[in-house]
C-alpha cells in the first residue's frame, strides 16, 4: 500500500458455529454438550480479511450475552457503525463502537480481534507484535476436570500428566453440597499429590458462610487456588474471605474491566485476577485490566470462555505480552471441542500452548469445516 492510503472496512459477517464437545462439561450453572462460537469475518477494501470470535459459556447462564444475541448485535448495530471506517485504526473503531453500544463486550472483543488480525496480515507481523511484542512464546495451560466422577477425573488427570499435556487441574464445583464437593476435590488432590497443582472454580455458587467452611477444608486438603467462591456483586464478602485464608482467592466474574480491578484492589478483595479478552471488551481492555492488577501487586491468570481456536489464539497473543503471568492460563478451549473451523489447530505440548507463527493471529479458516458446522437458518 502506498503512503497516505488507508484500507476501509467493506463488510462484516457474524456466523454461528455449533461444535460438539469431547464430553459433557459440568459447571455450577450449566452442563455443556456442545459449544457455540460466533465467528466474525471482517473484509477490507485492500482484499485483506480479519477473523475474530465471541463465545459464551452455556448460552445465557454465564452472563448477559448469548451467541444469538451477539450475532444480532453485530449485524444490527456494530457492523453498520464500522463499514466504511478506517480498517487500520483499531482504537478509533473501538471508540466509535463504545458510542454506538454500551456493554456488549463479547461482541466488541470479536470485532477488535478481527481488526487486529487484518492489520497484522497487512503489516506481515504477528498480532502480538502490534501490542509491543511477546515476552514468551508459550503459555502454561491447565485442564478442567469436569466429568463430575471422581475416579474418571483422576484417570483423566493421570493420562494428561503422562502425556505431558497438563500439570495443573481445575475442578468445577458448586453443584453439590459443600462437603460432597470438598470430598471429590480432596480425593483427586490426594491421588495426584505434589505432581500437579489442583485448583477449584466455584462459579459464584456459595454464600459467604458456605465459602468459609468450604475454603477451610480445601486449604487443609492442599488445594492451590480458589476461584470466585461467592457472587460477583458481593465484593466485601470476597474481601473478608481473602483476608481470612492463606490459599489465594481469585476474582473472575467480579472483574470485567479496569474499573472493577481498581475497586477490588482497593478492597483487598482478591489475590489473583482472571483476565479474559471477551469480558474486558477486547485485548486492549484486558491489557488495561492487567495493568491495574500488576500495579496493585495482584497476581494474574489468563482465563477462557472456552473459545475455539480463533478466540483462544487472540487471547494468547495478548497474554504473551504481559510482563507478569504468575498463574499461567486455562486456554484449553480448542481441546474441549471434537473439531474446529481452522486449517491448523493450535499446538499443545510440554504443558503449554505454543503461539502460532505467521501474520495476524497465525490462523486460517477451513472453509469446508465452517460450512459444515455453521448453524443453518431455521
Amino acid at each position: 500500500m502506498t503512503a497516505g492510503m488507508t484500507a476501509t472496512i467493506s463488510s462484516i459477517e457474524a456466523i454461528l458455529v455449533d461444535l460438539p464437545t469431547i464430553r459433557a462439561h459440568q459447571l455450577a450453572m450449566a452442563t455443556m454438550q456442545q459449544q457455540t462460537l460466533v465467528i466474525v469475518r471482517l473484509r477490507c477494501s485492500d482484499g485483506i480479511e480479519g477473523i475474530g470470535e465471541a463465545t459464551t459459556i452455556g448460552g445465557l447462564s454465564y452472563g448477559d450475552e448469548s451467541p444469538e444475541g451477539i450475532k444480532l448485535t453485530i449485524d444490527t448495530y456494530l457492523a453498520p457503525a464500522l463499514v466504511g471506517q478506517d480498517a487500520t485504526n483499531v482504537h478509533a473503531a473501538m471508540a466509535r463502537l463504545n458510542k454506538v453500544a454500551r456493554g456488549n463486550r463479547f461482541a466488541k472483543s470479536a470485532l477488535e480481534s478481527a481488526m487486529l488480525d487484518a492489520q497484522g496480515k497487512r503489516l506481515d507481523v504477528p498480532l502480538a507484535t502490534l501490542l509491543g511484542g511477546a515476552v514468551r512464546d508459550t503459555l502454561p495451560v491447565l485442564w478442567t476436570l469436569a466429568s463430575g466422577d471422581t475416579a474418571r477425573d483422576i484417570e483423566e488427570a493421570e493420562r494428561f500428566l503422562g502425556e505431558r499435556r497438563h500439570n495443573t487441574f481445575k475442578l468445577k464445583i458448586g453443584r453439590r453440597s459443600v462437603r460432597e464437593d470438598v470430598a471429590h476435590v480432596s480425593a483427586i488432590k490426594r491421588a495426584l499429590g505434589d505432581r500437579a497443582r489442583v485448583t477449584v472454580d466455584v462459579n459464584q455458587a456459595w454464600n459467604e458462610a458456605d465459602a468459609a467452611t468450604g475454603i477451610a477444608m480445601l486449604e487443609a486438603a492442599g488445594i492451590d487456588l480458589i476461584e470466585q467462591p461467592t457472587p460477583r456483586e458481593q465484593r466485601t464478602a470476597l474481601a473478608r474471605l481473602a483476608a481470612r485464608f492463606v490459599v489465594p482467592i481469585m476474582a473472575d466474574e467480579a472483574v470485567t474491566g479496569p474499573e472493577d480491578a481498581m475497586e477490588l484492589a482497593r478492597l483487598g478483595a482478591a489475590d489473583v485476577f482472571a483476565l479474559k479478552i471477551a469480558k474486558s471488551g477486547g485485548i486492549f481492555g484486558m491489557l488495561r485490566t492487567a495493568a491495574v492488577g500488576d500495579a496493585a501487586g495482584i497476581a494474574l491468570y489468563g482465563g477462557t470462555m472456552l473459545e475455539g481456536s480463533v478466540g483462544t489464539i487472540a487471547a494468547a497473543h495478548g497474554f504473551c505480552t504481559l510482563p507478569q503471568l504468575a498463574w499461567g492460563t486455562e486456554l484449553f478451549g480448542p481441546l474441549l471441542v471434537k473439531d474446529d473451523i481452522v486449517v491448523e489447530r493450535p499446538v499443545f505440548k510440554d504443558f503449554s500452548l505454543h503461539l502460532p507463527q505467521g501474520p495476524g493471529l497465525g490462523l486460517a479458516i477451513d472453509e469446508d469445516k465452517l460450512a459444515h458446522y455453521r448453524r443453518k437458518s431455521a
